[in-house]
């Protein structure tokens, strides 16, 4: 509860015995444990709470009143950085893509796309992650989440106009049984803002099409994110397999995979520990280009 509502536990308590704000159920060993309905009523909490309402005040109302007050602030522009969190967590419980859009298109509206990544997208991940991990999520509420945010990068790419041929060339894909689609979204729309010119291969790219992709469209850099195994082969073999097919193509890695397993480093391959580090390679490489 303390870590997925920003709350301290011991406010928690306080509040529970103070003010009655939540009521938990108790196992047959005196240990608290807290319901969905319990969390929720806790976001709304701390959505008031944190625009300056008094705890002793939201005790007061119903579940309909403070539902009421938290509508009657029209513009969400008004909330903090945390408060829009609170908010966003409520909103992907009740399936409420309405607010949830407006939230996400505000942000990237008066911050960009990478701040809102960094701001807000990223602790939101986190915090459904914990969510995840206590139960409190179902498969549709990930699903909720991730079709909008992806479709928000998306619509960001598109907005992003092409460039021409003598631009640095990247091909970007996921290998089979890599499900960092919304990750992959995101590494086009950086290489794009830095005017690269992107193919983006999509997900369960074959090492053969892979392979083959690079022969046709002869880009400067091949790049990937490998968070999970591979399936039928070694992580080393196949980094070997591309290495030995590329030509003059150069293969950027990142991923838990490339982070985690001690590899033997082809010269035509550069490991990337990070997203920071991919960001400033391709600087770095768009700058070389120009020169």
């Amino acid at each position: 509860m303390e870590n997925i509502s920003g709350v301290k536990a011991h406010t928690i308590r306080i509040w529970e015995k103070r003010y009655g704000i939540i009521n938990p159920k108790r196992t047959e060993s005196n240990i608290r444990y807290y319901t969905d309905e319990d969390l929720r009523h806790m976001l709304n909490v701390c959505i008031l709470y944190k625009k300056g309402y008094k705890i002793s005040k939201i005790a007061e109302m119903s579940e309909d009143e403070i539902r009421q007050e938290i509508n009657s602030h029209s513009s969400i522009g008004l909330m903090s950085g945390d408060d829009h969190l609170d908010a966003l967590m409520l909103f992907i419980y009740e399936l409420d893509s309405y607010n949830f859009n407006k939230v996400l298109d505000q942000h990237i509206d008066q911050q960009g796309l990478e701040e809102t990544m960094k701001g807000l997208i990223y602790p939101l991940l986190d915090k459904i992650s914990l969510a995840w991990l206590a139960g409190s999520f179902q498969s549709v509420h990930e699903s909720f989440v991730s079709q909008i945010i992806k479709g928000k990068v998306q619509k960001c790419i598109e907005d992003l106009p092409d460039e021409n041929d003598d631009k640095p060339k990247y091909v970007i894909y996921l290998a089979e049984n890599e499900k960092e689609e919304l990750s992959l979204l995101y590494l086009h729309y950086i290489l794009k803002k830095r005017h690269c010119k992107v193919i983006n291969l999509g997900t369960e790219v074959s090492l053969r099409d892979t392979i083959q992709s690079c022969n046709t469209a002869k880009p400067d850099y091949l790049f990937t994110i490998m968070n999970r195994e591979i399936p039928r082969q070694s992580f080393q073999n196949y980094i070997d397999q591309i290495s030995s097919n590329l030509g003059k193509t150069h293969f950027l890695i990142t991923g838990y995979q490339v982070v985690t397993q001690m590899i033997e480093r082809p010269e035509n391959i550069t490991v990337l520990k990070d997203l920071q580090s991919a960001i400033d390679f391709i600087a770095r490489a768009r700058k070389a280009h120009a020169v």
